[in-house]
């Protein structure tokens, strides 16, 4: 493996370089979690916020960073998972299995995207993340997903493939 060379660097983000090929890498980790989480009541759980770097509001399964935070550094993928599910959405899952890893944007970021598929939801708290996140948790009936996706892009927000991804390798 080569050893690229930082061009730049933040405390969330290091633009490096391989031979001729500029990329972005997170300092901290390169994994994410995704988490497909449906209620009891066969809910699909989506987030939304609004994300800076394409200046929208984006629909998206709950979701996060692996070790971005000194209190998170050598937890497990799963670990994150069961984290970021109740942070951003307030459900706790009992069980949750892995669906899927994949780069997240190959020509772009070393960064590789987990996904997991959660049951057994319990609801611990109304969700919304951490202070100054500004989540908003969804609550959409499955059978109806696909129309209500449609009303939020019609809307003016930005739908996450992840979200049919997700649907698809687990089947739904």
């Amino acid at each position: 493996m080569t050893t690229p060379e930082t061009l730049f660097e933040t405390r969330w983000l290091s633009v490096q370089r391989i031979g001729h090929w500029d990329f972005v890498r997170r300092p901290q980790a390169d994994c994410c979690v995704g988490i497909l989480a449906i209620t009891p009541g066969d809910e699909i759980l989506l987030v939304e916020q609004f994300r800076i770097p394409v200046q929208c509001r984006v629909i998206e399964i709950p979701a996060g960073i692996v070790g971005d935070e000194p209190a998170h550094l050598g937890e497990s993928l799963a670990e994150t998972a069961y984290r970021e599910l109740l942070e951003e959405t307030g459900y706790r899952a009992r069980t949750i299995e892995p669906l899927i890893a994949s780069p997240t944007s190959a020509g772009l970021t070393s960064e590789f995207f987990h996904l997991f598929h959660a049951r057994d939801l319990v609801c611990e708290h109304a969700g919304g993340g951490l202070a100054g996140e500004d989540i908003i948790v969804h609550h959409v009936p499955l059978t109806h997903v696909r129309e209500w996706l449609g009303v939020q892009q019609a809307a003016g927000k930005a739908i996450d493939f992840k979200i049919h991804a997700a649907l698809w390798l687990a089947g739904l």
